[in-house]
């Protein structure tokens, strides 16, 4: 199992709506990501980020990360949650949520 956390900006116009798309994530959209091996995700809010913080439970994070990029339903979801977000400027090349260095962790 591997931790994931990343950042980004929310537009503060588009912060109630993303809080409410997120109190009824669409079932299809959960099960993607249960069947792409993500477990324990959670979403946290503060002072214009959103902080997203997950534990990945396979052995092809990439192809898994293809899969659920390749499911339909994801993708009107991100249809619909993209516009709300706004990347940060710092992000690498490729990433829209861009990938946090864990520097502590305690079990």
């Amino acid at each position: 199992m591997k931790r994931y956390g990343s950042v980004i900006g929310v537009r503060p116009e588009k912060l109630e709506e993303y809080k409410k798309l997120h109190a009824a994530v669409w079932p299809g959209v959960l099960k993607t990501i249960t069947d792409c091996n993500i477990r324990n995700y959670s979403i946290y809010y503060h002072d214009g980020l959103l902080f997203s913080y997950f534990e990945y439970c396979g052995n092809d994070y990439q192809a898994d990360m293809a899969r659920m990029a390749a499911d339909p339903e994801t993708q009107c979801w991100w249809d619909i949650c993209n516009p709300c977000q706004q990347p940060l400027e710092s992000r690498p090349p490729g990433q829209w949520w861009a990938e946090m260095e864990e520097v502590f962790h305690h079990d």
